[in-house]
């Protein structure tokens, strides 16, 4: 008798995932104790000895709770008993700009990185589902961030450090994690901040999801998720035409900040500009959870519709001006 039709659907996407990268090199599973991480880290535990490879487990600690840091040790003594080895938690300072959620992420993501580092690790795994992808895409919806946000998140990425990050179970949804605990004999956590209406993915999880489901039938998760993996081909064919755009058209600039030449900007699509314009004020630093569609707009203004405008405030403390044939991004006071 084969395993739990849950179980076996975490372990294949844990498997197809393994079987890309190099053999015998080292994969670890970022775990957070709830049922969607849990999952992946039981699937892990079990697919990777049989695939010749060792793996590891990392929680993290953000220290944004009473009882976190025993929390983590819980996580750590869950994932070692698993079969991770090694197993470990980081504790971070959550200090960032662009809001608690930014600022937790990067954190999170900046000591994944130095773990994978520091262990040799080929890939870290994210435990993020196909619901996790639903939510992304009409949060992306109600920023009006264009076809990027509405793509999702994709499957695999490298961060600038060079850590490969990889989401097997993004074609899953939730409930099949938590199946999959249930039938491994796991007890996920429930993260009070999850259910915490302040933050805004959740309140698109239990209020407009269900309203929408309620409304549209039941799919809807699904179909997000079907729409994003459509519009990524799309996303990524326009975003390489506008890194090779960027590249031709941004020049040194004395001081500080980021500048780009007008001439020649004017003349790209408007699907390639906007994306050129995106890229230059994220280079310059403004934080890419808050950059919004509406402030990349303001600033192709004052490429396409010049009327004299002074300047446009960015998220960050950053601003964009036009100046001597050249945009220029920057921080408020050094353009």
């Amino acid at each position: 008798m084969g395993p739990d039709p849950a179980v076996a659907a975490v372990r294949l996407a844990v498997r197809r995932v393994l079987a890309d990268l190099p053999p015998g090199a080292m994969v670890l599973a970022a775990c957070s104790g709830g049922a969607d991480s849990l999952a992946l880290a039981g699937a892990l535990a079990f697919e990777a000895p049989r695939a010749g490879r060792p793996a590891g487990g990392v929680t993290i600690d953000h220290g944004l709770q009473e009882g976190s840091g025993e929390r983590a040790d819980a996580v750590v003594r869950v994932m070692a008993d698993l079969g991770l080895d090694p197993s470990g938690s980081i504790a971070v300072t959550v200090d960032g700009a662009g809001g608690p959620e930014n600022a937790a992420r990067d954190a999170r993501y900046a000591a994944l990185d130095k773990a994978s580092d520091r262990l040799g690790a080929a890939a870290v795994l994210l435990g993020h589902t196909q619901d996790d992808q639903a939510e992304t895409v009409l949060m992306g919806l109600a920023r009006g961030s264009g076809a990027r946000s509405l793509s999702g998140m994709p499957n695999g990425f490298r961060r600038q450090s060079g850590v490969h990050y990889l989401r097997p179970l993004l074609e899953l949804d939730r409930a099949t994690t938590r199946g999959a605990c249930k039938a491994m004999g796991l007890d996920p956590w429930d993260d009070p901040h999850n259910v915490d209406p302040v933050y805004a993915r959740v309140r698109v999880r239990h209020e407009a999801l269900p309203v929408l489901e309620k409304t549209l039938g039941p799919g809807v998760a699904e179909a997000l998720a079907r729409t994003a993996r459509m519009l990524r081909d799309d996303a990524d064919f326009l975003e390489d035409l506008a890194a090779r755009a960027f590249t031709d058209l941004e020049v040194s600039e004395d001081g500080h900040g980021v500048a780009v030449r007008l001439e020649g900007l004017a003349e790209l699509p408007r699907a390639v500009r906007t994306r050129v314009l995106r890229m230059a004020a994220l280079k310059a630093g403004s934080p890419p959870g808050t950059l919004a569609a509406v402030h990349v707009d303001a600033v192709e203004r004052l490429v396409t519709a010049w009327r004299g405008q002074r300047h446009v405030d960015l998220p960050g403390g950053l601003r964009a001006i036009r100046r001597y044939g050249k945009l220029l991004f920057g921080r408020t006071g050094e353009v």
